[in-house]
């Protein structure tokens, strides 16, 4: 299985230093989810592990190998990446797009082989799909495109995925039909997911390991229950929040919480900087 570490990465857009020197791990074989206010560098991060952004500094690793030695397609064996939403041509079906997952391993002329079009099949059936293979992307609801992109990912075989804010624009159903299938892929098949999140309470539902960020840099990292508590949510967000433990899944959640004061904000900063 392929796990995945940052050394002491820069990130910059342009001359806009967005991440400073970071140092991350990302679990093998757990869920993980970046939180952090926007503009704080976890889209930045994801997309820089992704190979999708060149850092300035530092070195992201797959494995204990600099992915700067690799070529795109020794990545995309190893490791997906889903950005935040994704589009597809216009007219395509379901199949014809997650069987663009397959590429990395084709050769010649790029034709499905036996095995691409099984392997199809059982991205498909994982993802609950069968039924829609032949309608067009288009015609799909937000949460049924989602799924149809984490099985073009799944036809990859990777045992890596990268998602970045997988549950933008859904509804609280279709957010949970999601998660869950993520969820459900972990524990099946063993993929190591790291995603972008917004949402604390899912984040801290679904996730084993979570990383808290702010301005480019990490604040906490760990268990659920060690990232989602007053403290860290104060200097990630400065927001002043009330955690409870939630009866059916054990995990925290954030009741309600209010603003910093505006003096308490600028401590904040200025300890910041």
């Amino acid at each position: 299985m392929n796990s995945i570490t940052t050394n002491n990465l820069d990130i910059a857009y342009e001359e806009n230093l967005i991440v400073k020197s970071l140092d991350m791990n990302i679990p093998q074989g757990k869920i993980t989810s970046i939180i952090g206010p926007n503009g704080c560098g976890k889209s930045t991060v994801l997309k820089a592990i992704g190979r999708i952004l060149k850092p300035k500094n530092g070195m992201v690793c797959l494995s204990g190998e600099d992915i700067k030695k690799l070529s795109t397609k020794e990545i995309a064996k190893k490791m997906a990446i889903l950005p935040q939403t994704p589009t597809a041509p216009s007219g395509l079906t379901v199949s014809e797009l997650v069987a663009y997952g397959r590429f990395p391993h084709q050769r010649g002329f790029g034709k499905l082989t036996p095995d691409d079009k099984e392997i199809v099949q059982w991205a498909l059936s994982v993802t609950k799909l069968m039924d829609y293979e032949h309608r067009e992307i288009d015609t799909l609801s937000g949460g049924q495109r989602q799924r149809v992109w984490i099985a073009m990912a799944l036809a990859q075989q990777t045992d890596l995925i990268l998602l970045d804010e997988p549950t933008t624009y859904l509804d609280l159903a279709h957010q949970l039909e999601v998660l869950k299938l993520l969820y459900e892929l972990n524990r099946k098949q063993g993929c190591t997911i790291a995603m972008v999140l917004h949402d604390l309470n899912l984040a801290a539902r679904f996730s084993d390991y979570m990383i808290a960020m702010r301005d480019g840099r990490i604040i906490s990292h760990g268990k659920p229950e060690e990232v989602m508590v007053p403290k860290v949510l104060k200097e990630t967000f400065f927001i002043e929040a009330q955690i409870v433990k939630e009866i059916k899944t054990g995990r925290p959640v954030c009741l309600t919480y209010d603003l910093l004061s505006a003096e308490k904000v600028e401590e904040k900063e200025e300890v910041a900087v």
